[in-house]
């Protein structure tokens, strides 16, 4: 994943800076949990300097908006409290294919809306990069206070490995992924996959983390609850792989190279994300929750084939860099076109949404040294 995953960089037409307003609409869902954990984080250690990560921050403008909500609730707070303004040391990570220059060029602007909001009422502000797998270790023991990760947790480390069959054929044959009628052993090699990198996951995490440091990651699941008609997809990633399936049957794509593509990203179910935590036991858990939002970022009633365009680009936005490994550039234009098409035709009759899951933890680690002792 570290060498085919990254969101499209730069400015343009389909960069993931101007296609990410589904993922600002679910950071904007989660700010009530960001807030509460950041007040209780406070409240409980008021460190003269605040080191806070935001894991899978990626390049565009959402990854400066948690560090303007985290430093206004913070600063909130501190006034209340009659407190001095802590420093903030803050670590932007993501794959090392991300687009950091971007990134980086837009931090001397937030600096200035800082500095134009607050005045001289305002502690120091470091920023800085930390690129690398979140799969494991990435930064110091014990050193940072807080982490967030909004729409990462779902990317897995690689595809399951084991997803041919003893005679050398696919398993999940014509699907990019798990699809309603994806053979059992296949969804248990991504639930595999599944636990074990959220176990890597939430260790390494515990061990970064300050005794009684927090936590909050927000990702995309499923609703095992709800039964489907026949009509519907279990996700919109089934939608995308019906899409490539008929440029298969139209000789524009080789059915091979469909056969040969498994999209490495697992969306579990809210038990399973529960299980994982409370097996690894790192964490105690103390908000969980879900809430679903619409594939076109509540563009309501509009016009559907431009819904249906809004809808495509967020996933080209995330995807292309994969698709483009597995199918050729030349054919990307085209496979999105089609599929802008079919999502318009898709939400006539159905309301197409992500199923999102948050879940905000504090480490265990002070509750069991205070038992101890």
């Amino acid at each position: 994943m570290d060498q085919s995953l990254c969101m499209n960089g730069g400015e343009g037409r389909a960069s993931y800076a101007q296609n990410s307003f589904v993922q600002k609409q679910v950071m904007s869902r989660a700010m009530p949990a960001l807030q509460e954990a950041l007040r209780e984080l406070y409240l409980d250690s008021f460190p003269e300097c605040l080191k806070l990560a935001d894991l899978g921050c990626s390049s565009g403008p959402n990854a400066l908006l948690f560090l303007r909500e985290m430093i206004a609730s913070i600063d909130a707070i501190r006034k209340k409290l009659n407190k001095t303004e802590p420093t903030f040391q803050i670590f932007l990570n993501d794959l090392f294919d991300n687009d950091f220059n971007n990134l980086i060029r837009s931090i001397p602007s937030f600096y200035e809306e800082l500095r134009r909001e607050k005045g001289g009422d305002f502690g120091p502000c470091f920023i800085a990069a930390m690129p690398g797998n979140f799969y494991g270790r990435l930064f110091p023991d014990h050193s940072l206070h807080f982490i967030h990760s909004s729409y990462s947790v779902h990317w897995r480390s690689q595809v399951p490995a084991n997803l041919v069959s003893e005679f050398g054929s696919p398993l999940n044959k014509g699907h990019i992924y798990l699809a309603r009628i994806t053979p059992k052993s296949v969804y248990e090699a991504y639930l595999d996959l599944f636990n074990r990198d959220m176990t890597v996951f939430l260790k390494s995490r515990s061990e970064e983390l300050v005794l009684g440091g927090r936590m909050m990651f927000t990702m995309i699941g499923r609703d095992a609850s709800v039964n489907l008609s026949q009509d519907q997809v279990s996700n919109i990633w089934e939608l995308l792989g019906m899409t490539i399936s008929d440029m298969v049957q139209e000789g524009i794509i080789e059915e091979e190279k469909l056969d040969d593509c498994n999209m490495p990203f697992y969306l579990p179910t809210p038990e399973e994300v529960r299980y994982v935590i409370q097996k690894e036991g790192s964490f105690d858990i103390t908000r969980f929750e879900t809430f679903k939002v619409t594939w076109d970022a509540e563009m309501g009633d509009g016009d559907l084939q431009m819904r249906g365009k809004y809808a495509a680009a967020t996933l080209r936005a995330v995807s292309e860099s994969i698709l483009t490994t597995h199918f050729g550039e030349e054919v990307m234009d085209g496979l999105f076109e089609r599929f802008a098409s079919k999502v318009s035709q898709y939400m006539k009759l159905h309301k197409g949404e992500y199923f999102n899951i948050l879940v905000s933890v504090k480490n265990r680690w002070i509750s069991t040294l205070m038992q101890s002792s």
